[in-house]
């Protein structure tokens, strides 16, 4: 379940109180124009702006017998504003107040979750220097490859949260569009005017060309923004999921005092955070795909989008908002185990330093098929018998032909690994 804490301020972007007051501003904003056009009396529009009001309750009771939201919220703002309310919607279609709010309720959103981003990054960022020569296991194919950092880590999802900051501000700006156009978007029936001067007061761009509806293309970038924010984090919490797993434990989430991690094992302590955050980026992923089928819609505008996106923009945003704040603290608070990183790095006995063995043969002029021979079969044999990789090279006639054991010595040195770390982390922007 979703926790409260999360949803006010995000959760109040998408309600009704917030969805109809944003309505009632483009009415009056249209007014205002219309006013400045000489079309409708500047003493209405007064009229309009001092009476104009809704009521939440009132509208869903008249949507009850209309079954059309828009007319219900402009007969309601009628009984308020009385005859003046003649002028009010003047030339317009529903859409142009749905979707120039739907612009606006997108950009709100945006920007909640792109201050979400930059404090992960931020404290992705610190986490970075702070491991950044903290020793530990690099995998590949779930096998022992060669060291890494465990800052490194942090620093490869710094750079990609800085990647996910740069796209959905591109989503947002895609989105940043109104459209007062009418039924068709020919403008037959109100001056393009109107639309220039409503857009610019609630700080949007007019869309160059639109029909009924603002292009589904816009929501679609944005919804597939949301969902590789996501995917990004899922990765993030896949891998502390996966290094908390007990035969690897080199990182844990934090545990709480009286938390509990199992209704009938008692000594459980599991990944909930990360399993989550994992598990609603599939939501969001899900309705990215969603978003997607509602660009191809018949003619000037159908509506097969509009109830599909009243679930999927709210929920994805919310739920995106939620994972990043869940997410910001499983990092922020991390346990980490250097000594269990260790443990890990000597689990293959020594293993991990072949390829440097064999780079070294093949710098003293033997052919890297030989070279890469002579090392597989004492890897190999180490991992047979479980004796130290080092103690069969330092055997192996072929080798010591050409290798000192001073220089054997040398090539199994953990710091050989992690001297290009801090060029890293300056590349990335982490020091």
């Amino acid at each position: 379940m979703i926790e409260r804490y999360t949803l006010p301020e995000m959760g109040a972007i998408w309600s009704d109180e917030n969805r109809f007051r944003k309505w009632l501003e483009i009415e009056v904003f249209a007014c205002e124009a219309w006013a400045e056009l000489g079309k409708i009396p500047r003493e209405a529009v007064e009229v309009i702006k001092q009476k104009a009001a809704f009521q939440v309750e009132r509208i869903l009771e008249i949507e009850e017998v209309t079954r059309h939201d828009v007319l219900a919220f402009l007969t309601n703002v009628a009984e308020n504003v009385g005859d003046e309310a003649k002028y009010i919607h003047l030339g317009m279609t529903s859409s142009d107040i749905l979707d120039t709010t739907l612009s606006i309720q997108m950009v709100e959103a945006a920007d909640i979750i792109m201050a979400r981003l930059r404090t992960l990054a931020e404290v992705l960022k610190a986490q970075a220097v702070r491991y950044k020569d903290t020793l530990m296991m690099g995998r590949t194919h779930g096998i022992h490859a060669e060291p890494v950092t465990l800052g490194l880590k942090f620093a490869l999802w710094y750079d990609e949260v800085n990647r996910s900051i740069r796209r959905l501000e591109s989503a947002r700006e895609s989105v940043r569009v109104g459209k007062i156009s009418g039924a068709v978007g020919t403008f037959a029936n109100i001056d393009p005017r109107v639309e220039e001067f409503t857009c610019e007061k609630l700080g949007l761009r007019p869309a160059p060309v639109s029909t009924q509806i603002l292009q589904r293309d816009r929501h679609a970038e944005y919804l597939t923004t949301l969902a590789v924010i996501a995917s990004s984090l899922d990765k993030f919490a896949t891998e502390l999921r996966n290094l908390q797993r007990t035969d690897i434990h080199e990182v844990e989430e934090s545990f709480a005092k009286g938390q509990k991690g199992s209704s009938a094992m008692p000594h459980k302590k599991n990944p909930i955070i990360c399993e989550r955050v994992a598990g609603l980026a599939r939501v969001l992923r899900g309705n990215a795909m969603a978003a997607l089928e509602n660009v191809a819609l018949w003619h000037e505008r159908d509506i097969t989008h509009s109830s599909v996106e009243r679930v999927i923009i709210p929920d994805s945003t919310i739920a995106l908002d939620y994972i990043l704040a869940k997410f910001i603290d499983v990092v922020k608070n991390l346990t980490v185990y250097p000594e269990n990183m260790q443990a890990n790095l000597e689990k293959t006995l020594g293993l991990i330093f072949s390829q440097r063995v064999m780079l070294t043969l093949v710098e003293k002029g033997i052919a890297r098929e030989t070279a890469y021979a002579w090392v597989q079969r004492n890897a190999l044999e180490a991992w047979r018998i479980k004796e130290m990789f080092k103690d069969l090279v330092l055997r192996d006639k072929d080798i010591m032909n050409l290798l000192s054991p001073e220089e054997v010595e040398s090539l199994f040195d953990y710091s050989y690994h992690t001297k290009n770390v801090d060029y890293i982390l300056r590349r990335a922007g982490v020091l």
